[in-house]
């Protein structure tokens, strides 16, 4: 009976060593992530109403190319992205904490200057970062450094989104499709409750979306869904084959950094100028909006985000492809969605989170994202419409780092 007694509380107390050791690490990495990531969104929002105010920025898009290369040299993290955290998760591989101030002032000269990117990469790399050095403060194992890494990836995705599950569910499950790292769940999900609440103490406004027609779930709202679902799996191709052959291509016919940036910043203001001032520029929040809440885009708008967030990404600017995948569903979805029968702004609904699904190879951090944006409004058909995307977009995706299990 003793013995029994004395192996039960044994048990008892590794067990809450355990969970003061996640607390410490969730605590600690999701304040910390709630800070940083409050400032990177503050910092963004600003230089972007900046840019809006004053255009003349766009033309020095060529020179903060050429101070970003110079930043990356400084930090000596050229090469490096959201890829590397990845594998961080995947293998315990080490993350450089020079990635912090190099992705962070990266991305907001290139949303100051124009360029077409997303903030989440950002979000993913600085997260995944802190969560790193974290770790290696309080002198954790392998498999414990892999856990807070997605806890800094959750927590930073949290505080920038306000979407606390998403955010904990995409950082375990990006990594390796077909698996999940379960054990960093109440970690990764207590980091990005942190981070949210940080974010939220600071001002910053969830994102959401107000959805104004939302169709009945029947047999033919289900047909024209996986209609939606099967046209924006194309376009998730479109998007991933144009970002990885520009990706490749372009250091392959300008091998100079320093050329590629100055060169690749002038075309991007040149195409900008072509397609429209503005409207592709940054990451696009506001059309994103217009898509969903108002029903109004341009039909050419996905082609357009589609090639210049490419350009902008493969000659070296800073950002990510998450927003604009964003963009680039909300657009296609709002102008196809009428010519199956759907409301233009629910259809704009279904194809940002369809085309995020697809690009990310991420199904149920994908459903829970339109749970979060929509606030659960019309759920069965965006789920619908993801697993038909997820389906057809096939190994293609953002990360080549992704294992597909």
């Amino acid at each position: 009976m003793k013995e029994a007694i004395h192996t039960y509380f044994q048990a008892l107390g590794r067990t809450l060593r355990v969970l003061c050791k996640w607390l410490l690490l969730a605590v600690f990495t999701g304040a910390v992530c709630g800070v940083i990531g409050t400032a990177f969104h503050l910092a963004v929002e600003w230089v972007t109403e900046l840019r809006g105010a004053h255009i003349w920025l766009l033309w020095l898009l060529p020179v903060a190319g050429l101070a970003i290369v110079a930043l990356y040299k400084g930090t000596k993290c050229e090469g490096m992205g959201t890829n590397n955290v990845l594998r961080a998760v995947q293998s315990g591989e080490s993350v450089s904490p020079w990635l912090v101030p190099a992705i962070f002032f990266g991305t907001v000269l290139t949303h100051l200057c124009g360029g077409s990117a997303g903030r989440e990469g950002a979000a993913l790399q600085m997260g995944g970062s802190i969560g790193f050095q974290v770790a290696t403060l309080l002198r954790l194992n392998e498999h414990d450094r892999r856990t807070a890494t997605a806890c800094g990836m959750a927590a930073f995705f949290s505080a920038l989104f306000g979407t606390p599950l998403t955010a904990a569910l995409f950082a375990m499950m990006v990594e390796d499709v077909g698996l999940t790292f379960t054990s960093a769940f109440m970690p990764a999900f207590t980091s990005a409750l942190i981070a949210y609440g940080v974010s939220l103490f600071f001002g910053i406004a969830p994102t959401n979306f107000v959805l104004n027609s939302i169709p009945h779930l029947t047999l033919e709202t289900a047909l024209q869904t996986a209609l939606l679902g099967i046209a924006c799996a194309a376009v998730t191709r479109l998007f991933c084959w144009t970002l990885h052959t520009l990706e490749h291509g372009i250091p392959k016919r300008i091998p100079n950094p320093w050329l590629r940036a100055f060169a690749g910043g002038a075309a991007v203001v040149a195409f900008s100028y072509l397609f429209g001032v503005g409207r592709y520029n940054g990451a696009g929040m506001a059309v994103i909006a217009d898509a969903v809440e108002q029903g109004t885009a341009l039909p050419w708008d996905f082609a357009c985000k589609i090639f210049l967030t490419a350009l902008t990404l493969a000659v070296g600017f800073k950002g990510g492809e998450v927003v604009p995948s964003f963009y680039i569903g909300a657009t296609f979805g709002c102008v196809a969605g009428p010519l199956l029968g759907l409301p233009a702004g629910f259809a704009g609904a279904i194809g940002l989170v369809c085309v995020f699904c697809g690009a990310t190879n991420a199904l149920i951090p994908s459903i829970l994202l339109g749970f979060e944006l929509f606030g659960g409004q019309g759920l069965e058909l965006i789920a619908l419409g993801c697993g038909v995307c997820y389906m057809l977009s096939g190994h293609h995706g953002l990360y080549s780092s992704q294992t597909f299990v």
